[in-house]
């Protein structure tokens, strides 16, 4: 099965990821901070366009590591992969959040730690089911341009 995508295929995996998200994580923040959902609401939406982009940039980087390298997704890889689409968006996210809830980098730090305890094995599954889904659809396509 190839691991090469599409732009468009690249834009809904990317959205499809973050609209879920956004669906589970402007709610939970709102009542964890005691916030506002529409503060908590604005500021997932600047954090799911930011890991939107860099969704986008670090798996295109990462099938072309795959197709260089020839590795399987195995489930190490898997997290592996997690870990390190993470460990971007800490860089990315947490001047952000200090920033629009007036907190240290030290408690946004903290804050996009507890982020990570959700991503993390969300990004595992959510990518997993996406790669067994695309395979069921593709399959049949791939098995009829061979014929």
């Amino acid at each position: 099965m190839s691991a090469q995508k599409s732009l468009k295929e690249r834009l809904l995996h990317a959205l499809l990821f973050e609209f879920t998200a956004l669906l589970i994580c402007a709610p939970a923040l709102a009542w964890l901070l005691d916030q506002a959902l529409a503060h908590t609401g604005a500021l997932t939406l600047m954090f799911s366009a930011i890991a939107t982009l860099w969704n986008m940039l670090f798996n295109a980087l990462f099938d072309r590591a795959q197709r260089r390298l020839g590795f399987t997704r195995t489930l190490p890889v898997r997290v592996l992969h997690a870990a390190l689409f993470e460990i971007g968006l800490i860089v990315l996210l947490v001047p952000l959040a200090a920033w629009w809830l007036g907190i240290s980098l030290i408690e946004a730090f903290l804050l996009d730690i507890g982020l990570i305890l959700f991503f993390l094995p969300y990004t595992v599954a959510y990518n997993w089911v996406y790669d067994l889904l695309r395979a069921r659809w593709l399959a049949p396509r791939e098995a009829l341009a061979r014929s």
